[in-house]
């Protein structure tokens, strides 16, 4: 502690529910048994057979199965965002979605995805920089209210206010009073968000040690990708064990009711990205209000009015070099 009393006992406490996912190279199989005189089998064994029929959970699947099943598999989610979107739209509703997890662990992937389909008047995405010397005097939690949602809109956090409980506690950006204080003011500011009426949706990336470190030697030869890999980055390959006491510390004390938590497990990308859309669509109720198809009239003949379009020679084109 740090020597200042906070009202309530904010030491490290044991919660089993949450922690790091742990990455299987095979999938688990469980023993589901059916009740007693019922033909259907329950919802526990019908999901593990469809997770055991995913060809993204199968070793010995083909890259084309599974890239196929992928594709396929977005594809419909996509169309569910989309009538999410409209939901959100026209209910009025105001959802954050917070994505936290440890460097490389995907979660850029993820929000692509879900955005790729989306109007971005409607769903946007905030991945805010480091914080100016003037950010730096206010009050922790400012410089991210301005980037809530109003009605009809969500906000993508790339990264939140969460960065106190990981890079900044890892670090030493924070002392130890801002810490705690941190610890102890998260979960009333969003149960106050919630109260408002916003939605808010907690995601932690988990990934392995063996893989962040493959993904980090991928983002270094790619030069497409190299601008990923900042000083902080470089620098928690040093620091596993302190970011995983960190996060189960920041786990322990704000997974709340009002806003819990959810792990995702990112060692496969393409699985993480299907489970957590999937997972999202799950909490929101929604119903279908996207428009038919629509059928498009014969156009009209415009009325002749003498105009002329300049020669093509007068317009300054992009040279055709594909």
């Amino acid at each position: 502690m740090s020597g200042f009393d906070v009202g309530f006992d904010l030491r490290p406490v044991k919660n089993k529910r949450l922690g790091e996912a742990v990455a299987k190279k095979t999938p688990v199989k469980r023993t589901t048994k059916a009740p007693a005189n019922s033909g259907k089998p329950t919802r526990a064994a019908r999901r593990i057979k469809t997770v055991e029929a995913s060809p993204l959970a199968d070793p010995e699947a083909s890259k084309k199965a599974r890239n196929k099943f992928y594709e396929n598999e977005l594809r419909q989610l996509h169309i569910e965002l989309v009538k999410l979107q409209e939901w959100v739209k026209e209910q009025g509703l105001k959802v954050v979605v917070i994505f936290e997890g440890r460097d490389a662990a995907g979660k850029g992937g993820v929000i692509k995805r879900i955005t790729e389909p989306l109007n971005p008047r409607i769903c946007r995405v905030v991945a805010l920089g480091t914080p100016t010397e003037r950010e730096k005097t206010q009050w922790y939690f400012q410089r991210y209210v301005p980037h809530l949602p109003g009605a009809g809109e969500m906000v993508l956090f790339d990264r939140s206010w969460y960065n106190r409980a990981g890079v900044e506690r890892v670090m030493g950006f924070c002392t130890d009073e801002e810490y705690w204080e941190f610890m102890r003011s998260c979960p009333e500011f969003e149960r106050m968000l919630v109260r408002s009426g916003i939605i808010l949706i907690k995601y932690w990336f988990s990934v392995s040690d063996e893989e962040q470190e493959r993904r980090f030697q991928a983002r270094s030869g790619d030069p497409t990708k190299r601008w990923k890999l900042s000083p902080m980055d470089l620098e928690s390959r040093n620091r596993w064990q302190a970011y995983s006491r960190a996060k189960d510390e920041m786990l322990a004390h704000t997974d709340i009711k009002q806003a819990p938590w959810h792990v995702v497990n990112a060692d496969v990308k393409k699985r993480a990205r299907l489970n957590c859309i999937a997972h999202l669509l799950s909490l929101i109720p929604f119903k279908d209000l996207t428009p038919g198809n629509i059928k498009l009239p014969p156009r009209k003949p415009e009325r002749r009015d003498g105009y002329v379009r300049p020669p093509l020679s007068d317009q300054n084109f992009v040279p055709e070099k594909y």
